[in-house]
């Protein structure tokens, strides 16, 4: 069995699920599957894009912001318009 790559879309949106209630870095690479390189790359535009933020108080902490949870609600409902089939 293949098994399918994740496009740039999934991978942002695993990142912004494990990040929903805060969490280092390294929870999250563990959580979205990925490595340290390449989480770097997606927090810097996720950042960029106002979709997550540091913890003020400086513990290393990534939060998914209130437009990054917008972003989730979308991409499950265009996952489900494309497929109603997919949970």
């Amino acid at each position: 069995m293949t098994k399918k790559r994740r496009n740039n879309l999934e991978i942002a949106a695993d990142i912004l699920r494990v990040a929903k209630r805060g969490a280092k870095k390294t929870h999250i690479v563990y959580k979205a599957n990925l490595n340290f390189n390449i989480l770097h790359e997606y927090l810097d535009e996720l950042t960029d894009a106002g979709l997550i933020e540091n913890d003020i108080e400086g513990n290393g902490t990534i939060k998914t912001t209130e437009k990054g949870v917008q972003y989730l609600n979308y991409y499950h409902g265009l996952k489900q318009f494309m497929n109603p089939m997919i949970p």
